[in-house]
């Protein structure tokens, strides 16, 4: 079992209170037991990007087995049901989760328990966020004499074309090009031709 560590602070660069955080993140870390080879850490990076450039290395160098450690839980995911999917994907791969300002280790049964709890919460706000979709969308198809509006496109265009040149490539997998671009893969999969990468280097 390899820890690897990750710390992230959204704090500008300019801020000097910064670097203190991600020093403390990182000495917390090796406290912990993580070699400080193994710890990456994203300055003044927001947790809503899709991509950060420490997080995609971390998530490379992860393999199964591995225990990945962090000072809060806040430091992996943009919001509750992104962090479920992120510690799915990582359950998935065989790798364990270990917050050391939270009980949350899945390590162990109790810190399992606590994160389907978790996850079960996000549910809960997923199915409602689309009871308020449905509501709004009646209530905008009376406004508008029992049609909904021409909607227009959902996807900006400059994340489109990159979206559409990761793809031609043909060595990224749609989900990761999706996570980048920050879109969904459903989203990525109506955006480009149909017939796939075969139709768009032909």
């Amino acid at each position: 079992m390899t820890l690897v560590g990750y710390a992230r602070v959204s704090m500008p660069p300019t801020t000097s209170r910064k670097a203190q955080h991600v020093d403390n993140q990182v000495q917390r870390l090796t406290e912990a037991g993580v070699s400080p080879e193994n710890i990456y850490a994203d300055d003044g990076l927001s947790g809503k990007l899709a991509s950060r450039p420490q997080w995609d290395k971390c998530l490379n160098y992860l393999r199964s087995g591995d225990v990945l450690v962090v000072t809060k839980l806040d430091r992996l995911g943009r919001s509750l049901p992104n962090l479920v999917e992120v510690v799915d994907d990582l359950g998935n791969r065989g790798i364990e989760i270990r917050c050391l300002d939270q009980p949350i280790d899945t390590t162990t049964p109790n810190g399992k328990l606590l994160f389907h709890i978790m996850a079960a919460m996000a549910e809960w706000e997923a199915a409602m966020a689309r009871e308020r979709t449905l509501e709004g969308l009646a209530a905008a198809k009376v406004r508008h004499g029992g049609k909904l509006p021409v909607r227009g496109p959902s996807i900006d265009p400059g994340k489109l074309e990159v979206a559409r040149q990761l793809f031609a490539q043909g060595d990224i997998p749609a989900k990761r090009i999706a996570e980048i671009v920050g879109i969904s893969r459903a989203s990525l999969y109506r955006a480009l031709p149909k017939g796939g990468r075969q139709t768009m280097t032909s």
